[in-house]
């Protein structure tokens, strides 16, 4: 095990249309894509195709949604540590003008306690702060191990404040700060107030704004992908998260200015193809990112 991903498993189904049926209404999408999804699920998939495939400590349940998750998985040979649920959850999404509406159907009535894991050889570890029990146990692990703690902080938990005692690197959305009731400044002065060694908050179209190892606070702008080019921002976080721990992984030493370039590249990639899987980069292709869209930002 090299890395290990914690989180809850959906199967995404994501759609275009321009208009949105009512009462009896039928109405034909114009694209859609079926694939794995939930936060660090998708980090995990992301990790996995850029060369370094974690294991994951993920929901599953013993249906046709499962089986096909599971397939899905073995695809990029990715181990799976089930923790079961009675249903599969699923997610609706339906992308528009830069901006995507979400329904979900998810089962978190965990049917047994979390699989007990042997860290050894494991050199980083990415939660989304689903199964909190199982979040919390291995971060304190890893933490007491010397195992770099990633946690994506899409929203607010039962335990966000007790975990992020034990997070090195923590990557959050506006959205948690609306939850909480900070400005994206106050947010990462909170961060700080925690023991997170890296703290940032991400702002979409706005980039991120962020704190290194040494309490400065540096902005990343987004790359500046054309509107019009703009198809599916579901997901850009997810893989945000999953390209700097591959980075990480691959030079840890690397400062985390550049980690983070990396995986801006690889959201902005994201954004430009509909679904999940089809918006998991390639090295090459992030490459082609950053000629295509750092280029101009360096004039």
């Amino acid at each position: 095990m090299q890395a290990l991903f914690i989180g809850q498993t959906y199967i995404d189904v994501t759609f275009l249309t321009d208009r949105m049926p009512t009462g009896d209404e039928k109405h034909v999408a114009s694209a859609y894509a079926v694939s794995f999804g939930g936060n660090a699920v998708t980090a995990a998939f992301c990790c996995a195709k850029l060369g370094h495939v974690p294991d994951v400590l993920t929901t599953v349940a013993d249906d046709w949604l499962g089986r096909m998750f599971l397939d899905m998985a073995a695809k990029y040979g990715i181990s799976i540590h089930a923790r079961k649920v009675h249903t599969s959850s699923l997610s609706f999404i339906m992308p528009k003008d830069g901006k995507r509406a979400i329904v979900r159907c998810r089962d978190d009535d965990y049917l047994h306690p979390f699989p007990v894991l042997h860290l050894a050889g494991c050199r980083a570890l990415h939660l989304d702060g689903h199964q909190p029990d199982a979040a919390i146990h291995y971060a304190k692990l890893c933490r007491q191990a010397g195992i770099l703690t990633s946690l994506d902080g899409g929203g607010l938990r039962s335990n966000t404040h007790d975990l992020l005692g034990f997070i090195d690197v923590a990557i959050v959305a506006e959205r948690l700060c609306q939850q909480m009731g900070h400005e994206p400044a106050a947010m990462l002065d909170y961060l700080k107030s925690r023991g997170c060694r890296i703290g940032g908050v991400t702002l979409g179209e706005r980039g991120l704004i962020w704190y290194d190892e040494t309490g400065v606070v540096r902005t990343l702008p987004a790359l500046a992908v054309p509107s019009d080019r703009v198809l599916d921002t579901s997901g850009a976080g997810d893989v945000f998260h999953g390209a700097y721990i591959h980075s990480y992984l691959t030079n840890p030493a690397m400062s985390w200015q550049e980690h983070f370039r990396f995986a801006r590249a690889a959201a902005a990639y994201k954004i430009q193809h509909l679904g999940n899987e089809a918006g998991l980069p390639t090295l090459a292709q992030i490459a082609a990112v950053i000629r295509e869209f750092e280029a101009p930002l360096l004039r």
